[in-house]
């Protein structure tokens, strides 16, 4: 488990944040006492040190983007920023800033929901609260709506981009996020936010098209996929949950479709995002290990429940205290299941 955990945080960081951090921690892993685990204090600490307090983590917003659509070769990239920011400017005089009138029905029911959708995002986080950030977040989920009319705007995807905000939004504000304002910021420097939201929004649900489109058959079929993987990891709460009549459609759904935003401290998901962006189009398969190792986080609990406790407690998990370590437990325990039974397909056959 251990090994698995460092092998993960290992590729994870150099996806995320770069070789350099990467040779840092291999050089910490192999200093670990052999006879010690990654559950010991001081090496949670370093975990902490080097993923979350190295000044790489300054660039997350450069490798975000650069595993979304901007090259990393600092020659190029600039050039692309700006004709991608154009691009998207351009889309949003097309499509967003123009009347009622030039909009079919089906557009302005769109936009209404996307609309009433906004204030609800994030509700816990004041920032999301000002009106500046609910437009900034009504221009991209409309634009994107409209450029993808297989899918158009379903809710849930409101909550995808916020972490690009956030992250985006780092290069041009500082200190608490408490603290943060879109009035200290120029017209430019939001136009150019939303622009590499939109675009990196746009990456990581091109393999992902779906999961919005009608009936959502992507996230069904992951979610089956996740029942059978429990089934096989652990076949006690996957009894116990079937013998109560607890379908996985009636919890797992919203996961998938909000990638768990819902369900963790929000000052958690950039990390989680890390992940997601590293697997690139390898993502839906992943989410299945990360949804299962996150669920079986309380196995021996969702045993002692009956059905209508189960759903309640499914409903509300106490997340609320967790820290980046009870995170990189899920993320970690996930990649070692998928180390292991990836290779054989067969284990999620029905």
């Amino acid at each position: 488990m251990e090994r698995c955990a460092s092998i993960y945080a290992a590729k994870c960081m150099e996806a995320s944040f770069g070789h350099s951090v990467w040779m840092q921690w291999r050089k910490w892993v192999l200093n670990l006492n052999v006879n010690s685990t990654i559950t010991d204090s001081r090496h949670q600490d370093g975990i902490s040190i080097f993923i979350f307090n190295s000044k790489e983590t300054l660039k997350r917003s450069t490798k975000w983007s650069s595993q979304g659509y901007a090259p990393p070769n600092s020659d190029r990239r600039e050039g692309v920023l700006t004709r991608k920011r154009i691009d998207y400017l351009e889309c949003v005089s097309q499509y967003y800033d123009i009347p009622d009138s030039e909009r079919s029905d089906d557009e302005i029911s769109m936009l209404r929901q996307i609309a009433v959708d906004c204030p609800r995002t994030v509700p816990d986080v004041t920032f999301f609260q000002e009106e500046r950030v609910q437009k900034s977040l009504e221009r991209i989920l409309y634009t994107w709506a409209i450029r993808h009319p297989a899918s158009g705007y379903v809710q849930g995807i409101n909550d995808l981009v916020t972490p690009f905000l956030i992250v985006f939004l780092s290069e041009y504000l500082e200190g608490s996020l408490e603290n943060w304002s879109m009035l200290d910021l120029s017209p430019e420097k939001i136009s150019n936010v939303e622009a590499d939201c939109y675009w990196c929004l746009s990456k990581l649900l091109d393999g992902m098209q779906d999961h919005y489109t009608f009936a959502q058959p992507g996230i069904q079929r992951l979610v089956f996929k996740l029942k059978e993987l429990v089934r096989r990891i652990d076949e006690p709460v996957s009894r116990h949950m079937e013998e109560q009549g607890l379908e996985f459609l009636q919890f797992a759904f919203r996961w998938f479709n909000c990638l768990l935003i819902r369900e963790i401290p929000f000052h958690l998901v950039t990390r989680l995002w890390d992940t997601y962006l590293a697997e690139g189009d390898a993502l839906p398969d992943f989410l299945v290990y990360i949804f299962a190792s996150f669920l079986l986080t309380w196995s021996d609990k969702l045993q002692k429940l009956e059905f209508q406790e189960m759903v309640m407690f499914l409903q509300h998990l106490p997340t609320e205290n967790w820290t980046h370590q009870e995170l990189e437990v899920v993320l970690s325990r996930a990649y070692m299941w998928h180390a292991m039974f990836n290779s054989c397909p067969s284990h999620l056959a029905s």
